[in-house]
């Protein structure tokens, strides 16, 4: 499972130029599922976003974790396109991505994880295309792939 995590001032999800979810501060958590994922990827993963300290303390250090912070706010996104390779030419092949039925499951999986945590929590619409506006905060951005935790 991978994630990108942007730290953001204010993010939102739109469909057919419709707002279908909208935070302000807090983290934009895009989500690709592989095809080896299981559950236990999905709390690893939760698990290590929910305690990166990437929120400044009162000194302007980056020592509070997002738990550590009152109001923040979440926006999960799916985004298959994480599991891109270009191995081969110039298309991106997408093989090893999860196939949509247990992508869905293991998305939903993680977005309960983060419910379990925080009260506001947004989603994007798996299998939608969506347009998504980010304020990036810092700029500040997280990589993670569960095979390197």
């Amino acid at each position: 499972m991978r994630a990108l995590i942007q730290r953001v001032s204010q993010a939102q999800v739109s469909i057919d130029g419709e707002v279908s979810a909208q935070i302000k501060q807090g983290l934009l958590i895009f989500l690709g599922v592989g095809s080896q994922d299981s559950l236990q990827e999905a709390e690893k993963l939760w698990s290590k976003i929910s305690k990166l300290r990437i929120f400044e303390d009162e000194n302007g250090k980056t020592n509070l974790a997002a738990s550590d912070v009152a109001s923040l706010e979440m926006l999960v996104v799916s985004q298959f396109t994480l599991y891109a390779s270009m191995k081969k030419g110039n298309r991106p092949s997408f093989t090893n991505a999860a196939p949509p039925e247990l992508a869905r499951n293991l998305y939903e999986a993680f977005v309960d994880k983060v419910k379990a945590d925080f009260p506001s929590v947004q989603t994007g619409s798996f299998g939608a295309y969506m347009q998504v506006e980010l304020v990036n905060d810092g700029p500040f951005t997280i990589w993670l792939d569960t095979d390197e935790l």
